[in-house]
């Protein structure tokens, strides 16, 4: 019979039952084990025994010690023996103390570079080569952030090292548990924002990429405001903004934004913040109905700043339709704007209530520029920074916009970025014109080398595109503010901004 067989394990388990059931036999050596045993267990009962009856005599060399005694003698042996037995096993003595098991995480702190060269060459490819070893916090339609101290972060603070303004793989970061920070290292109170652009913090579309995400984490983070900020540029250091992004920091979160110099710190000396958040993807990971959100509110926070209705029906200023040229001086100028200005002139006349208004926004200051947004309906400009001001008027207002010769082919996908924010902040972009015309190029037109020439050049005009375009806008802007008026009336708008 095959051993693997059933049958075979059938016996074998009939065999099994048969001995447990059966005691042991009556010469089975287990029954001498059994009564040893149990022999010196009573001889043990007895030996303790005598301890309460034992009395002291003439002749004994030793104290006498009364029964009672010499049971308290003994307890006392059985209760040493057995707290040396626990102390040897507890968890306690199987570590050091804690100063040196704080001293043993402070020596394991490793400070990695913020710029790792390794992915130097695809900055915004995945999670981005600053601070590489770290993940986003990323939730359905939310922003994606990094916070410290948090549960990913098992509670360690974020530490940073070095003050490098051109090289990023000189400055460091680290995590860090509070009670075991690097040595010589200093704690910096407060929510500290981290802030990394791939670009800078003075062109005004640049550094409000960078800085949009920290307003959306502001706002569903129960208006939390910023003790300081940090700025890194491709892991350097900067330590400024641009005016505008400054004053629209200050009219949204209330107050100046600090920026961290680290002023008194060694280069080589850690600080380590006692809150912190680092954005390092712009809007990433954002729905359009969450960015829109968070635009209404810089819009908000920003007209309230500069003393600007937050109701257009407030407004004595506001034009039924207002139609804005915001022009640009230099690069990407209108090659003869008293053709284009007298084109928009012209069809904005025919439009019972619209008013044109010509700006050059190099010549306004933020609260002009917020005033000036305030009043348009239609935004009109070259491509540029100056259309980032965009989402500082009412919603569903609108965009034309303006390219130089060229862009189409080489530009890239960065000339659609006016696209993006119109969507973003909820305005609508009407379309763009190309001009066909301009500087030539020694190169073919599809070497990227002609784009040198073709960046900053001026924009023609053609008088009948321009023209119908601009009816069109008219028209479609004329029976939107119908519609809307009729579904306004009677219904209270909105006075105040979110993170009041």
């Amino acid at each position: 019979m095959n051993k693997y067989s059933p049958s075979f394990h059938r016996h074998k388990s009939l065999k099994q039952e048969k001995n447990i059931m059966l005691p042991f036999s009556c010469y089975s050596p287990k029954l001498s084990l059994y009564i040893l045993a149990t022999c010196v267990i009573l001889l043990m009962l007895l030996q303790i025994r005598s301890l309460h009856t034992v009395l002291p005599t003439s002749s004994s060399p030793l104290p006498s010690l009364s029964p009672s005694a010499s049971w308290s003698l003994f307890q006392q042996w059985q209760n040493l023996v057995l707290n040396r037995t626990l102390a040897a096993a507890s968890p306690v003595n199987c570590i050091q103390n804690p100063d040196s098991m704080n001293q043993k995480l402070r020596d394991s702190i490793t400070f990695l570079p913020l710029k790792d060269l390794r992915f130097s060459n695809l900055p915004l490819d995945g999670h981005t080569w600053f601070m590489s070893s770290m993940y986003d916090t990323r939730e359905e339609g939310e922003v994606q952030y990094q916070q410290f101290p948090s549960e990913p972060s098992k509670g360690r603070l974020l530490c940073l090292k070095g003050r490098d303004t051109h090289d990023g793989s000189w400055n460091y970061y680290a995590l860090a548990w509070p009670e075991a920070l690097p040595t010589n290292a200093t704690q910096m109170k407060g929510l500290t924002f981290v802030s990394y652009n791939h670009y800078n913090y003075d062109n005004i579309w640049h550094g409000l990429s960078a800085v949009m995400p920290f307003v959306a984490w502001h706002r569903k983070n129960s208006c939390e405001k910023p003790t300081r900020w940090v700025l890194y540029h491709w892991g350097e250091l900067r330590f400024k903004m641009g005016t505008w992004l400054n004053l629209l920091m200050e009219a949204t979160f209330g107050q100046a934004p600090y920026i961290e110099e680290f002023n008194g710190v060694d280069d080589d000396q850690p600080v380590c913040f006692e809150k912190a958040v680092v954005m390092r993807h712009n809007e990433g990971g954002m729905s359009r109905e969450r960015r829109m959100e968070v635009y209404d509110l810089m819009r908000c926070k920003a007209r309230v700043y500069c003393n600007v209705s937050l109701d257009r029906r407030d407004s004595r200023e506001r034009p039924d339709i207002g139609m804005t040229l915001l022009m640009r001086s230099g690069a990407r100028s209108f090659r003869n704007e008293t053709a284009v200005i007298g084109v928009f002139e012209k069809e904005c006349k025919k439009v019972k209530g619209c008013r044109l208004m010509v700006a050059y926004s190099n010549n306004l200051t933020f609260c002009q520029q917020v005033k000036q947004m305030s009043l348009t309906d239609i935004l009109i400009s070259p491509h540029g920074a100056q259309l980032t001001n965009m989402f500082l008027m009412d919603r569903n207002s609108s965009v034309m916009e303006f390219y130089p010769k060229g862009w189409l082919k080489l530009a890239g996908v960065g000339q659609y970025v006016y696209h993006w924010i119109a969507s973003w902040s909820g305005m609508r972009h009407r379309g763009e014109w190309r001009d066909p015309n301009g500087e030539s190029c020694p190169y073919s037109d599809e070497d990227h080398r002609c784009m040198s020439f073709y960046k900053n050049g001026l924009i023609g005009y053609n008088e009948t595109h321009f023209a119908e375009w601009a009816r069109n806008v008219l028209n479609d802007v004329q029976t939107m503010r119908f519609e809307e008026e009729g579904t306004k009336n009677g219904t209270a708008s909105t006075k105040t901004c979110d993170c009041n």
